[in-house]
């Protein structure tokens, strides 16, 4: 399963002007309002004629300079940040509407496998206005993905929600990824929400890529600090539970070592991702003694990146992960740090959210 995206495109003074790969899991295209998220979305549905540029989905030519294949014949689950759901509907006749577009025959197990993923069975009898906004887009992910699409194509669709209804949704999206095997685009402008579920990262800036690559290399690259911005920049480790304390922390292993979290609720052997912000990482010279934090790890300084202001980005080689930590210049000189100097980084356990530890991903 494969995207290939190759675009150029004018709004009046603006540029889009791009050119990625996705592959199966998680693409998520990210950057603030304006910078082109939008019209990518459209031009890859369908919905949009790019002036140049060449999309091609499992090899399959959707645009170049001879060919633009309809929205409708293109095999593209789109979901949009309002769900578009027909009032008039309650939710089964919302879904089975969705599978009138499916290539094959309408799958009674195949619907019932999706209502249990994306937790409708108690909803089918209820119309839109008596949704909540995360149950609404719920039947719109289903809606979608009845129509069995070759890509599942998510334009911001939490952005409308408030933050308990994000965090009540984001679950879904999780088992989502994990246990449907049709590649996702993901555009958003939350860091947070790509942390969690992104495999791969495009960051856009004024209709311009700016960087491309694996969640964790791209959020953990002190170049793309100024693109993310300093108080969400931070890193994203793979772990694993190994057990839980009777003391509320729970032990995980990372390739360069252990963390002890509060608040898992994963069973033992679970796998994790876990965002660590830059802001909550120190950094030591020397193996720490005396502090009250338990999560020191050995690391291997690999970049510094000073700012406008007085902050430096440290980026930071831990096993097979990076970190990413933000200190001051004054402290960064005065602990000479450098490209290949040894250190310990230490990660405040309190200051890594619920929000941030997610289970599963590629």
């Amino acid at each position: 399963m494969s995207l290939s995206v190759s675009l150029s495109h004018r709004y009046g003074d603006f540029h889009l002007d791009l050119a990625f790969e996705a592959g199966p899991g998680v693409t998520a295209i990210f950057g603030p309002s304006g910078a082109g998220k939008s019209t990518v979305a459209q031009a890859i549905a369908g919905l949009l004629k790019p002036d140049m540029g060449r999309i091609a989905l499992n090899e399959r030519v959707l645009v170049d300079e001879r060919t633009f294949v309809s929205a409708s014949k293109r095999r593209v689950g789109y979901v949009f940040q309002d769900g578009r759901l027909f009032p008039h509907m309650n939710v089964a006749k919302n879904l089975r509407f969705g599978a009138r577009f499916a290539p094959s025959a309408h799958d009674v197990s195949e619907e019932g496998k999706i209502i249990e993923l994306l937790g409708l069975q108690a909803l089918q009898e209820r119309r839109p206005h008596q949704l909540s906004g995360g149950e609404k887009q719920r039947v719109a992910l289903a809606r979608a993905l009845l129509s069995q699409p070759e890509l599942l194509l998510l334009d911001e669709p939490l952005s409308a929600l408030d933050e308990p209804r994000k965090e009540a949704i984001l679950p879904y999206l999780e088992r989502l990824r994990d246990q449907v095997n049709v590649p996702i685009i993901y555009i958003s402008h939350s860091v947070a929400e790509v942390a969690r579920l992104a495999d791969q990262l495009v960051i856009l800036k004024a209709g311009q890529k700016v960087a491309d690559g694996a969640v964790e290399i791209v959020l953990s690259d002190p170049a793309a600090l100024p693109f993310v911005g300093v108080r969400q920049a931070g890193s994203v480790l793979r772990a694993r539970v190994e057990e839980h304390g009777c003391d509320g922390l729970s032990q995980l292993s990372v390739s360069g070592g252990v963390l002890h979290l509060p608040g898992i609720s994963a069973p033992v052997g679970a796998q994790l991702r876990v965002r660590i912000l830059a802001q909550d990482v120190l950094i030591s010279l020397e193996e720490p003694h005396g502090l009250s934090s338990r999560n020191v790890v050995p690391v291997e300084i690999s970049a510094l990146r000073r700012g406008d202001g007085p902050g430096v980005a440290v980026q930071m080689i831990a096993g097979q992960d990076r970190l990413l930590a933000r200190i001051t210049a004054r402290a960064a000189e005065e602990l000479a740090l450098r490209p290949g100097l040894r250190c310990f980084a230490i990660l405040k356990a309190t200051a890594v959210p619920r929000a941030s530890i997610s289970q599963g991903g590629h």
